[in-house]
């Protein structure tokens, strides 16, 4: 498993957690905020790499949509 498999897991991970909250919006937000609270820059940075690639395999629709709508809170 790669380092970038292992962030996309883990992305997943927190975005099945803040999935089951009822308001979608605060999910979002919580989903950036985890990522930026506990994520080191470069590890922030590669899965943000990862998002941009043409293709995102394995990335859960819910993590896309809180990169794509806080996108600035996590650089």
């Amino acid at each position: 498993m790669t380092t970038d498999d292992n962030l996309i897991r883990m992305a997943n991970q927190i975005g099945t957690f803040f999935e089951s909250m009822p308001e979608r919006t605060e999910a979002l937000e919580g989903i950036a905020r985890h990522l930026k609270n506990f994520w080191d820059p470069r590890m922030r940075r590669a899965f943000l790499a990862q998002v941009d690639a043409a293709q995102n395999p394995g990335i859960h629709d819910i993590v896309l949509a809180a990169v794509r709508e806080h996108r600035a809170l996590l650089h």
